[in-house]
């Protein structure tokens, strides 16, 4: 198998890479930002948004597998950023590419925002499709766009729908990382909608998960989440504990909620791979709270 990587030095992205390495795959990466190639990966140098740089990288390579998992991710920016018709302009280009240089499965990252959030439990081909945010929206076209293209192509595709997620190197304004790092440091952390119930998954998990459905003949949307659900109030309960700061927690009510209570996956489909987590949240927290230490010059524990 000889696999190209979009996105590859990106929160997930960085554990695929790993992953299908261990795996005596072939593994190409591209970046926006020159890299040094290594045995485990061949790094490229192009921009995805740049359809002749698009046609050069992938003819030069004739992947036999495309893992895409490139899109706009600025935290704070992405759910409205102008950037997401451009990831689906760019994202059509490299799927056309890859499929005119024989390649032979396509797996793309897609999101739980494409889902009609007011249902809690999301299941693939039942749950209504209503994104609510432009985001969501660009990245329900493009897997409208990639189905009928795969369709017609006759090329092997899957769409993973990513929940909730956290691990090492996660961005420090998000839910996790923001509690750690704010009690590594004792400092106050105030959250807010405590009762929120969510379904969060390890990063390295979550790249599993789609080296699974990459190697897998699943076709379609495939929910991708750990199976385990938890209030946001039991997850910074649990980080409180693990570093001793419950009195650094402060839970605030916010002035207006429009994130639904319950928002779930069913990972049927998913398990149905052979996929198996490695974490727990439990064990999955602990990772991510020894990684933060070292970020902060602190021994493991």
């Amino acid at each position: 198998m000889k696999v190209l990587v979009t996105g590859g030095s990106g929160f997930i992205g960085q554990y695929c890479l790993a992953q299908l390495n261990a795996k005596g795959y072939e593994v190409h990466a591209v970046s926006s930002v020159a890299r040094p190639s290594t045995p485990a990966v061949q790094w490229h140098h192009a921009s995805l948004l740049d359809a002749a740089q698009t046609k050069a990288l992938v003819r030069g390579i004739k992947p036999s597998h495309l893992l895409h998992l490139a899109w706009y991710t600025k935290h704070g920016r992405y759910w409205t950023a102008p950037e997401n018709l451009s990831w689906v302009q760019g994202s059509l280009a490299l799927v056309k590419e890859f499929t005119e240089a024989g390649g032979q499965r396509l797996v793309t990252a897609g999101t739980c925002a494409e889902y009609d959030w007011s249902h809690g439990v999301c299941l693939e081909d039942v749950t209504p499709l209503v994104p609510a945010t432009p985001y969501g929206t660009y990245k329900h076209a493009l897997q409208l766009m990639l189905h009928s293209w795969c369709k017609q192509a006759g090329l092997s595709g899957a769409w993973g729908r990513v929940f909730s997620l956290y691990g090492p190197g996660e961005n420090p304004q998000r839910l996790v990382a923001y509690v750690i790092a704010a009690l590594l440091r004792r400092e106050v952390a105030t959250c807010g909608n405590a009762g929120l119930i969510r379904d969060y998954s390890h990063a390295e998990d979550v790249a599993s998960a789609f080296v699974s459905l990459l190697e897998s003949k699943l076709e379609g949307p495939v929910n991708i989440g750990s199976g385990e659900s938890a209030t946001l109030h039991d997850i910074v309960e649990k980080i409180a504990g693990k570093l001793d700061g419950s009195e650094l927690i402060k839970f605030r009510v916010p002035s207006s909620n429009t994130e639904p209570e319950l928002l779930l996956p069913d990972i049927t489909r998913l398990v149905s791979t052979g996929w198996k987590r490695k974490f727990d949240l439990d064990s999955g927290l602990d990772d991510t709270i020894n990684w933060w230490r070292e970020q902060a010059g602190l021994p493991r524990v």
